[in-house]
């Protein structure tokens, strides 16, 4: 097959948390890459890729069976490896930011390297979420605060050009991203810093309290200059190109809290592309059979450029296997009606967003978007008192939140179980991964929607067998 391979989908100007050492693209060493495969940044894209590119190409997923994509970050020898490839496959989004930092350093670097985004057309689909839930907040007296003992729970960073909130961090990982900044232009921006007791530290100039933001160790310098005053951060933009910076919090000139384990991205470009993504959306695209058609669509648009000598493959084989994901919705809609109630309760970061827009059901659970977050005391008490309401007797857990998929459970099943009338519990899936049971039984995305999620769902929902 000879290839000609080249970027196909350009990445979008969102950014976001990476752990890539800027630069470490050059001069990539052997790994023994297949230079006719790619590599696709978690299970579900690479379960598409290999259907739609079949016997032509082969797709490698670094992401190791029973882990999930989500928060997940590479090996240092992956950057080189997927530079040596034909096609990355991936999600341009903050909550996938080391593949969305890694596509554009192969943009700039390897442009024979195809990136291929499948969220590209999905903008008018995508569920936004709340991008202002703070911004005027104000903050509560120095007084009030223990520079020793200073929790952070919440870091949002609001741009003061339009008011809104561009990023926030929370549960360890960043979301949403600086916006791209033009070379002699600059982006200024506000952070709010929220403690563990809810109260809004106080950063401006008469404050003891302080905060600036610094280029990482590693990254490139020479990319941005960066100005704090008054609690506000000011980003310049001196030279094309990314790097890496993180946020610190100093109290009489001497940090006592920062961002450094997860860090930031800031883009500098010649000249600002024009986009309808919002800032702020719900990522889990992929669990949608209908957004899921179109994305395999995408991933054959690209496959079909890299390789045009067998597009004709590509499109057949994707239009085989829409027909499979049209029959998993089709499975969806019959379970609607077949449901004797609405609403399912699951144990695990909210990952089901696009099923419940989709779906005249709700599967409710009461964390947010981030992988990370866990179920408070009050959390429990909530879904105790939704099992009491709905006569809810089985409840829905991600295995893929338990250190073995396989057998274990998390620790939230166990206590609501033990604290109300439900007796049952079984997995539903995001398909952001496979455990080692689905993988020797050869599950794909479809499997794990026909024998785990929609069986599970059928058990929630009260399904009469």
């Amino acid at each position: 097959m000879e290839l000609t391979r080249r970027s196909v989908l350009s990445a979008a100007a969102g950014t976001g948390a990476a752990s890539l050492v800027a630069g470490c693209l050059s001069d990539p060493p052997g790994f023994g890459s297949d230079p006719e495969g790619g590599y696709a940044a978690f299970y579900a894209l690479w379960d598409w890729a290999e259907q739609v590119s079949g016997d032509e190409m082969s797709f490698e997923n670094p992401v190791d069976v029973g882990e999930m994509g989500h928060g997940w970050e590479p090996s240092a020898s992956l950057p080189a490896d997927v530079a040596q490839s034909a096609a990355f496959i991936y999600l341009d989004t903050p909550e996938f930011s080391w593949a969305q930092d890694l596509a554009r350093e192969l943009e700039t670097d390897h442009e024979d390297v195809a990136l291929i985004d499948v969220m590209e057309g999905l903008e008018p689909q995508l569920l936004v979420m709340d991008e202002d839930d703070g911004a005027d907040r104000e903050a509560d007296p120095e007084s009030a605060f223990d520079p020793e003992h200073l929790t952070v729970d919440d870091f949002d960073v609001y741009d003061t050009r339009s008011g809104e909130r561009i990023m926030y961090w929370h549960d360890g990982h960043w979301h949403g991203g600086v916006p791209s900044i033009e070379v002699d232009s600059s982006v200024t921006v506000e952070p709010v810093v929220i403690d563990e007791s809810d109260r809004v530290l106080p950063l401006d100039d008469d404050s003891a309290f302080e905060l600036d933001a610094v280029v990482a160790d590693g990254a490139q310098e020479g990319i941005v200059d960066i100005e704090a005053s008054d609690g506000r951060i000011t980003f310049s933009g001196t030279n094309k190109g990314l790097t890496r910076i993180y946020y610190r919090v100093l109290h009489d000139g001497s940090v006592i809290w920062d961002t450094s384990n997860d860090l930031a991205s800031v883009e500098v470009v010649a000249e600002l592309e024009a986009t309808d993504r919002p800032s702020f959306y719900d990522p889990h695209v992929w669990v949608d059979p209908v957004l899921a058609e179109q994305m395999v669509e995408t991933i054959a648009d690209g496959l079909s450029e890299v390789d045009p000598d067998n597009e004709g493959t590509y499109r057949e084989n994707a239009e085989d296997y829409q027909s499979r994901v049209a029959d998993v919705h089709d499975q969806f809609k019959a379970l609607e009606t077949e449901a004797t109630r609405d609403v399912a309760l699951f144990i695990g970061h909210d990952s089901f967003g696009y099923i419940d827009a989709r779906y005249d059901f709700d599967i409710h659970t009461s964390v947010g978007i981030s992988a990370d977050a866990d179920e408070t005391g009050a959390d429990v008490a909530e879904l105790v008192e939704l099992i009491e309401t709905h006569d809810i007797e089985t409840v829905l857990y991600d295995p893929f939140e338990t250190p073995n998929p396989d057998t274990d459970v998390p620790d939230a099943v166990e206590v609501i179980l033990e604290s109300s009338e439900a007796t049952n519990y079984e997995p539903l899936t995001p398909v952001e991964g496979t455990t080692p049971e689905w993988n020797d039984a050869g599950y794909g995305w479809v499997e794990q929607m026909e024998q785990v999620n929609l069986p599970s769902l059928r058990k929630a929902l009260g399904v009469k067998q």
